[in-house]
């Protein structure tokens, strides 16, 4: 009874303090570091996996490829020169890349035994953001959509991006501020993306976009404008009027050659047909403006 009694107080304690067998610990866990700078990567693990415990080091960049860092007790290729091993388990660095960037597993195994254990360590390499690349049309309709987007490839960790229009800051939820509670647009200020669902006439402007993140100062693209027009109809009805009149024209040149006896009644009649259809066509098109406003 006494015994049952001191294993059953026993495993409570263990269970509230957290105190178990076989641990794999770090004293930090997520590592951030200046591009060239050196940094340590820690890795501590109980002594119940005894004194030939295995240790191995793996990294996973950014993109999931994985790699060794430490294999059989030695760096790999890649790492050699600037990584080496101290302490039994820990990691150091001497200089880092941007490449660097990505999650390093601390794998811990028994000699004596199947026990394994392992703890994740995410290191972030800072990087400032570089001038990003922007894209805006420079012309739009009135009423139709645009995107413009903004990207930096270089900075660490990833910039995030916000949008000027005429030295003035775009708000990322535009309905909440009166100046722009009209607006259009979508901000995503995690892609760059600036989208306006319907772009009207205060849209113009010279549009800039900042990419930053807390690794270096802010940077910015070069201005762009875009501008913002209603639909030209008046020149579309004029061309469709001179259409017109060139097909008017052509079709009393036909008729006087088809008179004359200079074309072949074949193709007179082959003619006739097609210029009846597109003098109908340009006549709908007409009808249309007129019916929307056009002329």
């Amino acid at each position: 009874m006494l015994v049952s009694w001191l294993v059953s107080v026993a495993l409570f304690f263990t269970a509230a303090t957290g105190v178990s067998g076989f641990t794999v610990t770090t004293s930090n866990a997520n590592v951030r570091v200046k591009e060239d700078d050196g940094t340590d990567l820690t890795c501590t693990y109980s002594a119940d996996f005894g004194a030939n415990a295995r240790v191995e080091w793996k990294f996973k960049n950014m993109k999931g490829s994985q790699a060794y860092v430490i294999f059989n007790g030695e760096p790999t290729t890649p790492y050699s020169g600037r990584v080496t091993m101290y302490g039994g388990s820990n990691l150091r660095f001497t200089k880092v890349t941007r490449q660097d960037n990505g999650v390093y597993d601390c794998e811990v195994s028994s000699s004596t035994s199947s026990q394994f254990g392992e703890v994740r360590v995410t290191m972030t390499v800072l990087v400032p953001p570089a001038v990003p690349l922007s894209r805006v049309p420079s012309s739009v309709t009135t009423g139709k959509k645009a995107k413009l987007t903004c990207h930096d490839s270089v900075g660490s960790p990833p910039p995030k991006y916000q949008w000027f229009r005429d030295g003035v800051l775009l708000p990322t939820e535009p309905s909440k501020i009166a100046a722009f509670k009209n607006a259009t647009y979508k901000l995503n200020m995690d892609s760059g993306d600036l989208e306006f669902t319907a772009t009207t006439k205060a849209d113009t402007g010279q549009y800039i976009c900042e990419a930053f993140n807390d690794a270096g100062p802010p940077q910015r693209s070069k201005p762009l404008k875009m501008e913002v027009r209603d639909i030209n109809t008046g020149g579309i009805v004029a061309g469709v009027i001179v259409a017109l009149l060139l097909v008017g024209l052509l079709a009393v040149g036909v008729w006087y050659a088809h008179k004359k006896g200079y074309l072949p009644s074949e193709f007179s009649t082959l003619y006739y047909y097609h210029l009846h259809v597109i003098i109908n066509i340009l006549i709908f098109i007409v009808d249309i403006a007129g019916d929307r406003g056009y002329s």
